[in-house]
């Protein structure tokens, strides 16, 4: 038996006593934080009925021949609907279907609440899994607070934050096309968006929009790592950070995101130290038992703190 087949039928095994439609989204192998020697650039996500493999790099062919082996084996063995196979080293990070049909409407679900993800071709589905722990220290404080949701891409942040009972979430991305997901996922969940606003902006370019509807109890600040003409971690991290004064209130508490392996903790840290010193260090938040990493420096790093 494979590593990859032992890993997802132990955690599969695990879900085999509850109706298929409510087995929870998750990542079910995690090649990528190279703690399993040859997977490296292999991950197995669980969107049920559907199984997602993600390929990042080329794999030697009988390599990749017996990984579509094991697929196709655990697809039939659990009743599963498809397995998509995602090829994010080629152009436009197409998505092919290995074996079954593809329903037609995919959702991750999460605690009752469900996210539409698009299994096309391109390179991000519409909702991270990797950021569940995010959501959960959320969930655990947003009722009654105003939360500001920078680089809310498809707005997942606020659907958690609306459905714990915040007074008001603002979400602003630069993508259109990712908030009109974000209002989709809303309604996906029969709730009100009359207290949610969507800003279509350019973050650094617009901060009078984003603060006027301050100031913010909580504030989510989760940027891509790099997107020129958007945000460029090395560059544009600060220019957020100076900001804080602005549209948080006193006493307040940031969430503040990396995602770029070459930068540790200390990246932010530094920059906090620099910009924004009345920015208090509250935790890290753990990483998630779904994604194994030989660095922990080297995944998604979450750090709380509080506006003094």
């Amino acid at each position: 038996m494979s590593i990859l087949l032992d890993v997802v039928i132990e955690k599969l095994n695990k879900l085999t006593n509850t109706d298929i439609e409510s087995w929870q989204s998750q990542r079910l192998f995690h090649g990528r934080g190279r703690c399993y020697p040859e997977y490296e650039q292999v991950c197995v996500d669980l969107f049920a009925p559907i199984l997602l493999l993600t390929i990042f790099k080329p794999l030697n062919e009988s390599f990749e021949a017996i990984l579509l082996k094991d697929l196709k084996h655990i697809a039939q063995k659990y009743s599963l609907a498809a397995v998509q196979v995602q090829r994010r080293y080629l152009a436009g990070s197409p998505c092919t279907t290995l074996i079954g049909q593809l329903p037609g409407s995919v959702f991750a679900l999460r605690d009752g609440l469900r996210f539409n993800i698009s299994l096309n071709d391109r390179q991000n589905i519409g909702f991270f899994l990797d950021i569940e722990q995010g959501r959960q220290w959320l969930a655990e404080r947003a009722k009654g607070k105003n939360v500001l949701n920078l680089f809310s891409y498809t707005c997942a942040f606020s659907v958690v934050a609306q459905a714990a009972g915040a007074a008001q979430v603002v979400n602003v991305d630069m993508s259109k096309s990712a908030l009109t997901q974000g209002r989709s996922n809303h309604r996906l969940n029969n709730q009100a968006t009359d207290n949610i606003k969507f800003l279509s902006e350019n973050i650094l370019k617009a901060w009078s929009r984003v603060s006027r509807p301050g100031p913010y109890d909580i504030a989510v600040i989760d940027p891509p790592s790099y997107q020129p003409g958007s945000f460029v971690v090395d560059k544009d991290y600060a220019k957020l950070l100076r900001r804080i004064p602005q549209f948080m209130r006193p006493g307040g508490e940031l969430l503040l995101c990396l995602n770029s392996p070459e930068k540790d903790e200390g990246f932010i840290q530094a920059l906090i130290e620099e910009c924004c010193p009345e920015c208090q260090f509250v935790e890290r938040l753990a990483e998630l038992a779904d994604f194994p990493d030989e660095d922990i420096n080297h995944g998604l790093k979450l750090l709380v703190y509080r506006y003094a």
